[in-house]
């Protein structure tokens, strides 16, 4: 049967790879070359092995990512160990100099981060816990300290400022994150999907300055959770800041919506993947949130287009200009005038393309334009100006 079974596996990849001649004419001579199965089946065979090695790098590499990016999800929702006082007492009677340069460290960890991302700290402190409470064992800490060894008390008490304070802003990074997130799902956004991009390390650089709680270096738990708390909390709140709150231009009415429709040049079936907009030929558009201009041209389809970047995936594309008013990498505003209305493209009259795309997947632009006022619980001089 085995003997049957590979004679028939033979003839078959003969079949596959039958012997081949190719000939070739120069200078009035021809010349035969003979390209035998066996040599066929060889070159297969290597084609095929180089593509399983490919598949498994990229493989392998997936895998990592998806690794690395559990391991940093399971930091951010772990709580800090609280150290306890004995351990702490023991530090104070071992080296109380190199206490008091920790904790130095610790302040200038705490006053470098919070003024890059928070500014001046409300002096309200808000309940809601969190992350760790280290009061009790600070207290305890205090207490013993100031017993065994009076000298290292005001130490003591210092640490017990800093924890308390560490803590106190790490909880308000988490409100601010879980207010953020909040607005993003009533909107019918996927929060974890935009934070997705935190990890996306492509065009980053700079000078290597190292921070630490520690002199050997280290970061105490507490404070590398502070510090993820406000990277969470400054994507999030971007992405609220990148959501469309104006309108895009004074329209008269919607000529198309978004999803499926018929054609208007075929009358076939079709995916719109925006709203379009009527209006006026050489009427101003007007950018529909904070952003920075990403690109101005041409696209396929389309015609004259301006897109921005609001940050974290999310892009609005403004199609059909008959002109544009902003260049690539220009910061742009709410209701900030950024093209005219036109029929460029395939179009059949005047008319504005406006597309909302969430990690370059179209998303339906109406409930951004309708919610997202109410949502932010404010009134953006945008739309006042696009009324106009």
């Amino acid at each position: 049967m085995k003997n049957v079974t590979a004679s028939g596996l033979r003839d078959r990849l003969r079949a596959w790879f039958p012997d081949r001649e190719f000939f070739m004419r120069s200078d009035g001579q021809v010349r035969f070359i003979k390209v035998s199965s066996r040599f066929q089946m060889i070159g297969a065979g290597v084609g095929v092995a180089a593509l399983l090695v490919w598949f498994a790098s990229i493989t392998g590499a997936a895998l990592t990512g998806y690794l690395a990016n559990r391991d940093r999800l399971s930091l951010l929702n772990r709580e800090a160990k609280v150290v306890s006082s004995e351990s702490r007492l023991k530090a104070y009677g071992n080296d109380i100099g190199k206490v008091a340069d920790d904790l130095k460290r610790r302040q200038d960890f705490i006053d470098k981060v919070t003024q890059a991302h928070l500014g001046n700290l409300p002096k309200d402190q808000q309940s809601g816990e969190t992350v760790s409470n280290s009061q009790t064992e600070a207290a305890a800490t205090v207490k013993k300290v100031s017993l065994f060894l009076p000298e290292a008390a005001a130490l003591a008490e210092i640490e017990a400022r800093q924890l308390a304070f560490i803590e106190g802003l790490t909880r308000l990074a988490d409100r601010r994150s879980a207010t953020a997130e909040a607005k993003l799902v009533k909107l019918g956004l996927n929060p974890q999907a935009m934070l997705a991009r935190l990890d996306d390390k492509t065009a980053q650089g700079g000078p290597l300055i190292m921070l630490a709680t520690a002199a050997d270096g280290s970061i105490d738990p507490r404070f590398q959770r502070f510090g993820i708390s406000l990277a969470r909390m400054e994507a999030l709140e971007r992405s609220v800041d990148g959501l469309p709150q104006a309108l895009p231009a004074s329209l008269e009415f919607i000529s198309s919506g978004f999803g499926y429709r018929a054609d208007p040049f075929t009358g076939g079936a079709d995916f719109h993947p925006g709203l379009d907009f009527k209006g006026p030929y050489g009427a101003p558009i007007f950018a529909a949130a904070r952003g920075t201009v990403s690109f101005v041209g041409q696209r396929s389809g389309y015609g004259n287009v301006v897109e921005i970047d609001h940050g974290n995936g999310l892009v609005t594309r403004y199609a059909h200009m008959s002109g544009f008013r902003t260049v690539a990498g220009r910061p742009v505003m709410p209701g900030e005038q950024i093209g005219l209305i036109g029929s460029t493209g395939r179009s059949t009259g005047p008319h504005l393309h406006f597309e909302v795309r969430v990690n370059d997947h179209p998303v339906n632009p109406r409930p951004f334009l309708e919610a997202v006022p109410h949502v932010l619980q404010k009134a953006d001089p945008g739309p006042a100006r696009a009324a106009r």
